[in-house]
């Protein structure tokens, strides 16, 4: 509903404008602590028009006009703001909406890639705020209507992989392992052998040469052995309420020609160049000293080179086409997008986020050096359980454990989430499995705190009432809802939509992440503050049918968030 009420804001705006012959580039809409929309856009048209703000403030005010049907209601001017509040209408409204509901435009396709880890290990730590990112940001735009195709993409082939490959032939497979552990196993085995022997390096360089090849005994060991990574990667993302639409091999792009063809598109530009026995492309003109090299001596592509070939064919599949990745790859994603520029191919919008560390360094699976994330699962499921245990007598184990699955994995996700990605961050086991903060479990036991209320009524024969309106209650019992709890909670509902169409262009999920314990807070203290079951009559209804309009809007942000939500806790 905010978003309507937005719109009408505009409208009036705009005609006020119109009739005083301004011109403004921006209406500068944005929240205030006066009132539910402020427009600053006197500033803009003083400085174009060589006037005082409050004066042109005050003009633009005096022009407005509300029509009737509007959901503006007061409009006032504080020095050069121009202030715009709710009227009672959208206070029903938003209920209205709520009960029948909200639904998204259509928009266009769109391809998301995240996590895309190497298979040469488990998902650690670091990897999983990839992981986490990308799969709330793909639940933001599927909210916000866009068709999703959510992409894992696989390096199924190159250095890391022929080493996996190596690893397994000389060390062999635990088969009692989960299959990503034991890769990693062997994998960082390897790399202590190759440290010690430099000279084994030349049977890693046979097996890409034999697998770029297309040599089909080589390959199906290359397959074999990324297929149990991503296996294990796959059951640790499940566990995680995380999943992939499909999962695209690099290699694919190696046999039908695609990376020739990139080859042959650079050619045509004029500005590859070989240096030292390497193929280099000259990104001078796009602000980069040095180039991006895209081949070898030996006649074997490189990562780069097989990855401009999946970007090729993702802007031939998608309107829109978003990569989530570390920051140690903030160059090298800004030389692609300038060589996919070059060869004029649509390049994609690259969401960058800063590294999780632990207290003693980074993470390296090549080094052994990592808490993977099943163990961190495992350890913030036990946390949990110890929680719950102490909070329930009355339930069986099965039930405690499900629970504490249920809140462990929210409290990670949200943990991950609720910090901007371009801020990095120290792994704290503490901060991470403290339940009492305001993080996912507050809002899961908002959420079950909501439907508790709703079962109490319906087992106390006040069940909600429910009509074409999708709520069933007249304007003139909702409009009983005036107290100031009630009011506040009603408006941060309407932002909802808003909320979710800002952070789908954006692409900043940790905003959703803030509604969202906004949101838990605010019915919260209406809970304090307005009594529900206790009430009469028709505030009775009226207070029940906004508990239920919170539920409903705080486990569609659990759902975007990628958080269950228990029945009880």
């Amino acid at each position: 509903m905010f978003i309507k009420f937005k719109k009408d804001v505009s409208s009036v705006l705009e005609e006020a404008l119109r009739k005083l012959e301004f011109e403004a580039e921006s209406l500068m809409l944005e929240g205030s602590a006066h009132a539910d929309i402020a427009s600053s856009v006197a500033y803009g048209l003083a400085s174009k028009y060589k006037k005082n703000p409050v004066g042109i403030a005050k003009q633009i005010y005096e022009a407005i006009i509300v029509p009737e049907n509007s959901l503006i209601g007061e409009v006032t001017i504080k020095g050069p703001y121009i202030n715009f509040n709710t009227n009672r209408r959208y206070l029903i409204d938003t209920i209205y909406e709520i009960r029948s509901g909200i639904k998204a435009e259509p928009k266009g396709h769109l391809i998301l890639e995240h996590t895309s880890a190497n298979p040469n290990g488990p998902l650690h730590v670091g990897h999983i705020r990839n992981s986490c990112l990308g799969d709330t940001l793909g639940r933001i735009l599927r909210r916000a209507g866009y068709d999703v195709d959510v992409q894992y993409y696989v390096n199924d082939m190159g250095r890391q992989m022929a080493i996996v490959v190596w690893a397994a032939d000389h060390y062999g497979l635990d088969p009692n392992k989960k299959t990503d552990h034991t890769i990693a196993d062997a994998y960082i085995e390897a790399n202590r052998a190759l440290k010690e022997n430099p000279e084994l390096v030349a049977e890693i360089d046979v097996l890409m040469q034999k697998v770029e090849n297309g040599d089909s005994e080589v390959c199906t060991r290359f397959s074999e052995n990324v297929g149990l990574a991503v296996d294990g990667i796959k059951a640790t993302l499940k566990r995680m309420n995380i999943s992939h639409d499909r999962f695209v091999n690099e290699s694919s792009f190696i046999r039908d020609g695609s990376v020739q063809e990139i080859m042959d598109a650079i050619k045509k530009t004029d500005c590859l160049s070989e240096e030292e026995g390497a193929l280099v492309v000259d990104l001078s003109d796009s602000g980069f000293e040095k180039g991006l090299v895209v081949g070898r001596s030996n006649n074997t592509s490189l990562y780069v080179t097989r990855d401009l070939a999946y970007h090729k064919w993702k802007a031939q599949q998608a309107e829109r086409n978003i990569d989530i990745l570390g920051a140690d790859h903030k160059l090298i994603s800004s030389q692609l997008r300038a060589t996919l520029r070059l060869i004029g191919v649509q390049e994609p919008e690259v969401v960058i986020f800063e590294f999780v560390s632990l207290p003693e360094g980074s993470m390296s699976t090549r080094a052994g050096k990592f808490i993977s994330a099943d163990e961190l699962l495992d350890k913030i499921e036990e946390q949990a359980y110890i929680e719950v245990n102490k909070r329930r007598d009355d339930i069986t184990e099965a039930e405690m454990r499900n629970i504490a699955r249920i809140v462990g994995i929210g409290a990670v996700r949200y943990d991950i989430i609720r910090i901007s990605p371009d801020k990095s961050t120290v792994f704290d086991w503490n901060a991470a499995l403290d339940f009492e903060k305001q993080g996912a479990p507050f809002i899961q036991y908002s959420h079950t705190r909501a439907g508790a209320i709703i079962r109490n009524a319906k087992a106390q024969g006040c069940a909600l009432a429910e009509a074409e309106t999708g709520c069933g209650l007249g304007s003139d019992v909702l409009a009983l809802l005036t107290e100031t709890q009630e009011v506040a909670l009603i408006k941060t509902l309407a932002r909802f939509m808003d909320v979710i169409d800002n952070a789908a262009e954006s692409l900043k999920a940790h905003s959703v992440a803030t509604y969202a314990r906004e949101v838990a807070e605010s019915f919260n203290q209406f809970y304090r503050d307005s009594p529900v079951l206790s009430a009469e009559g028709d505030v009775r209804a009226a207070r029940l049918c906004l508990v239920e309009c919170s539920r409903i809007i705080l486990g569609e942000m659990l759902e975007v968030l990628g958080i269950e939500a228990p029945e009880s806790m």
